[in-house]
């Protein structure tokens, strides 16, 4: 259903689109306008966060979302999309004036790639990095998220750290003399088995060995609550090395009130320390359908009020 049709048949989303806010009864069945206030942060939506309120159409989804009052997009497969819709994605962010966050440029789970001395997976990260160079010059989109692959359970730790760290250091190279800024994200091995960087603190130490502007951590605070907590004095600990942040509650990643996280406070800690980056909401829905990106909205408002 794209957006127009939407509005002409459901009285609820005219009432949504014509404020940026929703006030919502116990039960979510009815919706009233309320703050039409962009948000404190920079929240990002997925392109596909709102396809029952908003279609599946890019350009529609983003000027949905910015109708909500939010000012960032992220697209994990901005990469795999055509010329056409990337240039389309982007004059709509254009004219919104909102930012969009990393796109995923190499994420392979399945293979030691980073933690091994190989000239042919060099010679594909190269590649990658040069390909993300292109893309940013063309869209303007700066991040690019890298997850340095598995494990090798036969070679010394260390080992494998100074090959990270060493692969990363040509990497960033290229990438900063192209403006491209690379985002090393740790995931949590219960859900994610198997990988080399599972945690904040590991991702720091590599940052600061390979001494880089291009070079950076996305801190995905779902993954964060899973592997180490502390939440807060983990943010303040490598923020130096922090670009970007990932949303989610945990347990369930759903939206922030759904888990055990105060997003309320780890939100109002973020502003305090100035950040003005995107923080992309790569997560589920509690509740499907339309009432569940309704309460989606809400959530991010409650957590937003600090």
């Amino acid at each position: 259903m794209n957006r127009r049709g939407f509005i002409q048949n459901t009285a609820a989303a005219a009432a949504l689109v014509g404020f940026s806010n929703i006030a919502f009864s116990s039960n979510l069945a009815e919706a009233k306008p309320s703050n039409s206030a962009k948000f404190k942060l920079k929240y990002a939506p997925g392109i596909g966060s709102f396809s029952e309120l908003a279609g599946k159409d890019p350009v529609e989804v983003i000027k949905f979302c910015a109708d909500q009052g939010f000012r960032a997009m992220f697209d994990n497969g901005l990469p795999g999309r055509s010329t056409a819709d990337q240039d389309k994605i982007v004059a709509e962010l254009t004219r919104q004036n909102m930012d969009m966050g990393p796109f995923v440029l190499y994420a392979d789970f399945s293979k030691e790639s980073m933690v091994l001395k190989d000239p042919a997976v060099r010679e594909m990260l190269v590649k990658k990095v040069n390909e993300g160079v292109e893309l940013f010059k063309r869209t303007g989109v700066k991040c690019a998220l890298m997850v340095p692959g598995r494990y090798n359970e036969r070679m010394a730790w260390d080992y494998q750290t100074a090959n990270v760290i060493d692969i990363m250091r040509e990497l960033s190279e290229i990438a900063e003399k192209g403006g491209l800024t690379i985002v090393l994200e740790p995931l949590n091995k219960r859900d994610h088995p198997g990988l080399f960087l599972t945690g904040i603190p590991q991702t720091y130490a590599i940052c600061r060995a390979v001494n880089s502007p291009a070079c950076k951590i996305v801190d995905d605070m779902y993954h964060q609550q899973i592997t180490e907590g502390n939440i807060i004095p983990n943010i303040d600990a490598a923020w130096s090395e922090i670009a970007a942040f990932h949303i989610g509650d945990n347990p369930g990643r759903k939206e922030p009130g759904t888990g055990e996280i105060n997003y309320l406070n780890a939100f109002k800690h973020i502003s305090e320390k100035g950040y003005n980056g995107v923080l992309c909401m790569e997560h589920g829905n509690s509740i499907n359908g339309k009432e569940g990106e309704l309460a989606l909205i809400e959530a991010y408002r409650k957590a937003d009020n600090f």
